[in-house]
């Protein structure tokens, strides 16, 4: 099963939005940073990048100063722009977040879904649940990511999901750290699937109730290995 799958799921029903090249460089390296194909401490290059995304240095640059209000880069005067540490003393502050912020954006889409954005959310859980336990433990985190960014869509708060989208990046880069040492991660991401019905169905209580169940799950885990 390919990550792609996950996205031919249903059609984004969502106002068309011009894209721009710094929104596209900024979603590529994003995306290298949170999977750690960009490694902690790594020196980026504005003028490498720009050659390999195919893009002018203008937009790449534009979105390395918005990766870096997201605390995915660091700039220094006359050294340049490095991807940050993943610091492990952050991993109780951001759970402490996650599990007050999670729980919330999962009843609340519980509760304001519009139908075809259910609809999505249950033909999700179908492709989720062909997840095998032998899967690219990488491809499958591609997955949880997906499925927390649709849910935290879901909740129809664009202030709350831009919080969340950013702590999950976060979250994702320290479960990639220890990946290769972390057991069961095909079954942790099918866990959505229970997850993803709650809120179909549009109960509430149960969609906070496993969503806190899932992030406490995901510091215990990582907890376990330090």
């Amino acid at each position: 099963m390919s990550f792609g799958d996950l996205d031919s799921t249903q059609p984004d029903t969502r106002p068309a939005t011009t894209e721009t090249n710094a929104d596209r460089a900024y979603d590529i390296v994003r995306e290298r940073l949170v999977m750690l194909d960009i490694r902690p401490g790594e020196p980026i290059n504005d003028d490498h990048l720009a050659a390999d995304l195919g893009f002018g240095r203008t937009p790449v640059r534009e979105a390395l100063k918005r990766l870096e209000r997201d605390r995915l880069v660091v700039a220094y005067p006359r050294r340049g722009t490095f991807a940050t540490a993943v610091d492990m003393t952050d991993l109780a502050d951001i759970s402490e977040i996650r599990k007050l912020l999670e729980p919330t954006a999962a009843a609340r889409a519980a509760r304001v879904a519009t139908p075809e954005t259910r609809a999505r959310l249950t033909a999700l859980a179908r492709a989720i649940a062909g997840i095998e336990d032998t899967d690219d433990p990488r491809e499958v985190l591609r997955h949880d990511v997906h499925v927390h960014r649709e849910i935290y869509r879901a909740s129809g708060n664009p202030h709350l999901e831009q919080i969340l989208v950013s702590l999950d990046a976060h979250a994702t880069r320290i479960w990639c750290l220890f990946l290769d040492r972390l057991p069961g991660v095909a079954g942790h991401v099918r866990e959505h699937i229970e997850l993803l019905e709650a809120i179909v169905v549009g109960d509430e209580a149960t969609a906070s109730a496993l969503t806190l169940s899932h992030v406490c799950s995901f510091e215990a885990a990582i907890r376990a290995l330090l």
